[in-house]
């Protein structure tokens, strides 16, 4: 990639070498470099010597650098030397180039949301500052800087990033972000100033001149400083983004990390998915290794250095083996946390409140040691105030049936639908930008966005890109812009059709569907004040590890339920003794399946444990330090037969709702060794994760004789009863469960009513069967008389008892009934906590 540059802008510099040979000579022998630095401060600052009271002199991204230089090393993190350029040298060069008066004329009467004549207009100004000529003081301040800091590295011409930093940017109330542009692995006077020079320009980007029009900033308040720092040598090693929250949640406690190998431009801009790890923050604290997910992204290419003349990074193509290994390895992924973590303390206690912190870090590929090359405050989610809940509900999902068209990473949580505009350039789809007419409400369909698509992006109903994840250009502009989005949704240009219309979904967790037509949905908003308080303790039963951090907003008491089967299905995918046999099965297309699923894990066993805890871990990293009462698999053969692999060790059973389930699985010959990975991925979750909050049931138990055989396969496993807090429950779901409660109590710290099973089994009915649907009904009196029983023997014994079930909430006579038995808990789904706590408030009062 060559530098950016519009104009004939460097025919009388470039090649002057003569002159920048002389000035080193000059630099090495007469120069005292203290005084110089002191002559030139007007112009010129090193990085060590500014803080965030100099912003308005050099900027965000100076301001920040240098607070960190100044107050963060001494906590061991690295980050690169270097030097501002001023936004006194900026203002030189503005007036000695008389720019203010012709980009003044050029922007009048601009209208920001003409895309044509927003691009000619920027076009333009960008070409007045590009062939401007530098004062003949600022250059000289500029490369005497230069060269004294290539002598600190032992260099004539060291490697370094240009980088914009606006006055207005990186600011907690105005996100400049992205829209100044950056150089890398410049070398040598000439090639500085040249960067520097396009640095100015890019303060006059398309989308920079819209940003400021529609916030009413003035053009000329905002002015540009530039940041010259030590590059790192990450296009050896790897590098990306860190955000000290969750960016789609706003979830205070986790730290985000987005990276790919080499330079770091192409995670920043979308244009690969990234690998993505997120980290615990209380129990980091703690100690812990507390990594509680990571993704394998597509990192099919890098960014690295050039090697001919002017050119100074290129991509290349990374091996498929590098490819399919994680770009930070487990010490690092903690270092970087930590360090990410140390840096929102140190901001927040500046600014006097939570400051959430969007960081770009590097793995120098020569050292293999980590920097931090940019910090800024977050600028969404901490300006939010959320004090209600939105939810985006689909009317009938049996209308989706045979209507989705493709899916990809969700951005937000929200649903768009409108007719497809297909833009693969601003050029517009034949070369011409006369050609675009992309009208509001259009979904626009691209590759991948770029900084100036910005005012295009704002008249969009919904985004989809085929490129980029969740940090991408695409995915940070939509929302901040408040628009659904789907990034990485391979093929989209191909499926979708201009004029087609279709729903862009982000409603049903972290996978975007785009389905064809217009799907039919409904906004429900209710404010969290309006949330009632409730004696009886409420819970959720949560399946989705990626709705977690969104659920956990709601008011509640924690988990009543979470679903390992949700987990292993969308997670996993593959029948965990296929997992461990597929080897001697002799079908290679399962286990070239395995192999593509495996993919950044030393085995399958590994992959098994690891993916099962990073989703529970979500689920109780989300409602820390509340109870998370996590229900161990509870899959029927027929459910089993349907994962990869299933059927090669399923039997086929007349009616699996009562067969070879629950605890018969756990002890058995045949699948105990599946059983173990799942106590190894729970003792993970505790012990690594620090996660002391989860809470194991055990499902469809039938005799105490089979609880015995359970708890001593787990105790054997690392999972003993009372250990470090750990608490047992036990599923409440058959009628033995109740008739031998006194036997079972003193084996367990809990009972969890399981209402759907435990009325399919008083009654003797199928309730898959509408035949006799008729008679199912929580509300028997055989099956209160079970409930009843068992709450009444749970009491004897001192053993906590709960319900998960929807009949608390869909039948206030049955909530009563269980509230005047003395019911510890109910648990019950998301959409169902305001209308539960309606009906228990009412009850109790």
């Amino acid at each position: 990639m060559n530098i950016g540059c519009e104009g004939p802008i460097i025919d009388e510099i470039l090649y002057c070498n003569n002159f920048f040979v002389n000035l080193r000579k000059r630099l090495r022998k007469n120069i005292n470099q203290t005084s110089a630095m002191k002559n030139k401060k007007a112009y010129i600052q090193k990085l060590s010597e500014v803080g965030m009271e100099d912003l308005p002199r050099v900027g965000g991204k100076n301001a920040s650098l240098g607070e960190m230089l100044q107050n963060l090393t001494s906590q061991n993190i690295k980050v690169p030397n270097g030097f501002a350029v001023t936004v006194d040298a900026y203002d030189a060069f503005i007036e000695e180039n008389h720019l203010k008066e012709k980009i003044s004329a050029a922007l009048e009467g601009l209208d920001t949301t003409d895309i044509i004549q927003l691009r000619k207009t920027g076009s333009n100004i960008r070409k007045l500052i590009s062939n401007g000529k530098f004062p003949v003081s600022v250059e000289k301040a500029i490369l005497e800087y230069y060269y004294v800091l290539s002598e600190e590295y032992s260099q004539d011409a060291t490697d370094v990033a240009v980088r914009s930093s606006a006055t207005a940017e990186d600011l907690p109330d105005a996100s400049f972000a992205g829209q100044q542009s950056t150089y890398l692995n410049i070398r040598g006077g000439e090639m500085l100033l040249t960067a520097i020079r396009s640095c100015f320009a890019s303060l006059y980007t398309d989308r920079a001149i819209s940003y400021r029009s529609s916030r009413n900033f003035d053009h000329f308040t905002i002015k540009l400083s530039v940041c010259v720092q030590k590059m790192v040598r990450s296009d050896l090693g790897s590098s990306g983004v860190a955000f000290s929250l969750d960016t789609e949640s706003g979830f205070k406690d986790v730290v985000l990390i987005n990276g790919a190998y080499g330079l770091g431009e192409l995670v920043v801009g979308g244009e690969i998915s990234p690998d993505e790890f997120i980290v615990f923050k209380p129990t980091l604290e703690q100690g812990f290794n507390a990594i509680i997910d990571k993704k394998l992204g597509k990192k099919t290419h890098k960014m690295v250095y050039g090697n001919k003349p002017f050119e100074t990074v290129k991509q290349v193509p990374v091996d498929q083996r590098i490819q399919d290994s994680f770009c930070l390895k487990d010490p690092q992924i903690i270092q970087l946390a930590q360090w990410v973590q140390k840096i929102e303390n140190y901001y927040s206690s500046v600014r006097g409140s939570w400051c959430p912190m969007d960081i770009e870090w590097a793995i120098d590929g020569l050292s293999n040691e980590l920097y931090i090359v940019q910090a800024r405050p977050e600028t969404i989610h901490s300006q939010e105030q959320t004090e209600s809940i939105k939810e985006y509900e689909i009317e009938d999902e049996d209308q989706l049936a045979d209507k989705l068209i493709l899916e990809g990473v969700a951005v937000g949580d929200k649903i768009g639908n409108g007719k497809v505009y297909r833009i693969f350039t601003l050029d517009g789809r034949d070369g011409s930008a006369d050609e675009i007419d992309f009208k509001e409400g259009d979904v626009l369909v691209t590759e991948m966005t770029d900084p100036d698509w910005e005012p295009l992006m704002k008249k969009a109903s919904a985004i989809i890109t085929e490129k980029g994840g969740r940090t991408c250009h695409a995915a940070i502009v939509a929302r901040e812009i408040g628009v659904p989005a789907i990034v990485g949704a391979a093929h989209a240009t191909t499926l979708l059709e201009n004029g087609q219309y279709i729903t862009v979904s982000c409603a049903e967790g972290n996978v975007g569907k785009v389905y064809q037509g217009k799907i039919k949905y409904k906004l429900h908003e209710t404010a969290y004040t309006e949330f009632p308080k409730t004696k009886t303790p409420v819970l959720m039963n949560i399946g989705s590890p990626e709705l977690a951090f969104q659920y956990r907003k709601i008011p509640n008491a924690g988990v009543g339920l979470a679903r390992e089967e949700f987990i292993i299905n969308n997670y996993i995918k593959v029948h965990p003794l296929a997992l461990l046999k597929h080897k001697t099965l002799n079908d290679s297309a399962l286990s070239a399946a395995i192999a593509e699923l495996i993919k950044g894990y030393e085995s399958e066993e590994a992959f098994f444990i690891n993916k099962l805890a990073q989703g529970i871990g979500k689920i109780g990293a989300a409602f820390y330090p509340n109870r998370v009462i996590t229900r161990l698999s509870d899959f029927k053969t027929n459910e089993y037969f349907n994962l990869l692999g299933g059927n090669h060790f399923e039997p086929r059973e007349e009616n699996p709702m009562i067969g070879w389930r629950g605890a018969s699985r756990y002890y058995s010959e045949v699948f105990r060794e599946a059983f173990v990975l799942e106590c190894k991925a729970l003792k993970k979750v505790r012990d690594e994760f620090g996660l002391e909050n989860i809470t194991i049931m055990i499902p469809f138990c039938r005799t105490p004789q089979e609880l015995t055989k359970v708890l001593r396969i787990m105790e054997d496993h690392g999972l003993k009863r009372g250990e470090r807090g750990l608490e047992i429950y036990l599923m409440a779901e058959l009628p033995s469960n109740v008739i031998l409660a006194d036997e079972f109590a003193p084996m367990i710290d809990g009972f969890s009513i399981g209402s759907n099973d435990l009325t399919q089994l008083v009654l003797g009915l199928d309730r898959d069967s509408s035949l006799v649907a008729h008679l199912y009904d929580e509300r028997n009196p055989a099956v209160k008389n079970m409930i009843k029983t068992l709450i009444s023997s749970a009491k004897k014994h001192k053993t906590k008892v709960g319900i998960c079930g929807q009949g608390p909430s869909d039948f206030p006579d049955f909530s009563k009934f269980l509230i005047e038995e003395g019911i510890d808990t109910i648990s019950v789904t998301p959409d169902s906590m305001l209308k539960t706590l309606k009906v228990i408030q009412e009850i109790e009062n």
